[in-house]
C-alpha cells in the first residue's frame, strides 16, 4: 500500500520533488512548489473539464432550443480546442498541460451538433458528428506535418478572439445571453486563467501561453455579459413559462 501511494505521489510530484518533501522534509523548495502546483491545477482542470460544458448541453436539451448560440462561433471554438490538444499531443507535452482539450472537444462537438439539429438541420448534424472524429484521427496520426499543427495553433489566437467576439456581438444584438450557461462560462473563464500558469510551467511554449491569455480575455467578456444581461434572461424565462401555461 505504501509503495502504491509513493508511486502515485511520484507521478504527480516527480521523483525529485518527492525526495525534497518526504525525504529531506524541505517543504519550501520553490521549483518543486511551482511544479506541484502546476500539475495539481492541471489535474483539477482536466477533472473539471469532464463536465464543464454539460450544463450547456443540458440547457439546450431541456429547452429544445439553441436560441442565442451562434453556430459559427461554436465551429471556431471547436477548431481552437482541436488545434490546441492535437498540437500538444504530437509535441509530447505532459497530459496535465492539455488533457482537458479532449473532453472539451467532445462536448463542444456535441453542442455544435445540437445547434444544427435544433436549427432544423438534423442531416448536417449527423454528417458533422461522423466527419469530426475522422479529422482528429488524421491530425494525431503522425502523418500531419508538425508545421501544419503549429500553424493551426498559431491561428488559434485570432480565432479564439473572433469566436468569442461573434458570440458577444450575438448577445449584444439579442439583448440577452439566450441559452448560454452561466456555469459553463464561469468554469471556462477560471480554467483559462489557471492554464496561463500551467502552460508557462509545463510547456514554456509561447504560442500556447499567448493563446490562453487571449482566451482568458475573451471568456471574461462573456462572463461580463452574463452579469449585464442577468435580469433580462430571468424575465425572458418567466415570460416563456407564462406562455406555456396559457397554452
Amino acid at each position: 500500500m505504501g509503495d502504491f501511494i509513493k508511486g502515485l505521489l511520484v507521478s504527480v510530484l516527480t521523483k525529485k520533488c518527492f525526495d525534497e518533501y518526504f525525504t529531506k522534509y524541505n517543504f519550501f523548495d520553490v521549483p518543486c512548489f511551482k511544479s506541484s502546483l502546476s500539475t495539481g491545477l492541471g489535474i483539477g482542470i482536466i477533472a473539471g473539464s469532464i463536465l464543464v460544458k454539460v450544463p450547456q448541453i443540458l440547457k439546450i436539451l431541456g429547452s429544445k432550443s439553441a436560441e442565442g448560440i451562434n453556430i459559427f462561433g461554436v465551429y471556431l471554438e471547436l477548431f481552437a480546442i482541436t488545434a490546441n490538444f492535437t498540437y500538444s499531443y504530437v509535441m509530447n507535452f505532459p497530459f496535465s498541460a492539455w488533457g482537458e482539450g479532449t473532453f472539451l472537444a467532445i462536448q463542444t462537438a456535441t453542442i455544435a451538433a445540437l445547434v444544427l439539429h435544433y436549427s432544423g438541420s438534423p442531416t448536417q448534424a449527423a454528417i458533422f458528428l461522423s466527419t469530426y472524429p475522422a479529422i482528429v484521427s488524421v491530425l494525431v496520426s503522425g502523418y500531419t506535418p508538425l508545421n501544419v499543427l503549429w500553424t493551426m495553433q498559431a491561428v488559434n489566437v485570432p480565432i479564439i478572439f473572433i469566436a468569442k467576439a461573434i458570440q458577444v456581438v450575438t448577445n449584444y444584438k439579442n439583448g440577452s445571453t439566450g441559452q448560454l450557461s452561466a456555469v459553463t462560462c464561469f468554469l471556462l473563464f477560471a480554467g483559462s486563467i489557471a492554464r496561463i500558469f500551467t502552460s508557462i510551467q509545463e510547456t514554456g511554449d509561447m504560442i500556447i501561453i499567448v493563446t490562453y491569455c487571449v482566451s482568458t480575455i475573451a471568456n471574461a467578456a462573456l462572463v461580463f455579459q452574463l452579469f449585464w444581461y442577468w435580469n433580462v434572461n430571468t424575465k425572458s424565462t418567466k415570460n416563456k413559462n407564462k406562455k406555456k401555461k396559457r397554452t
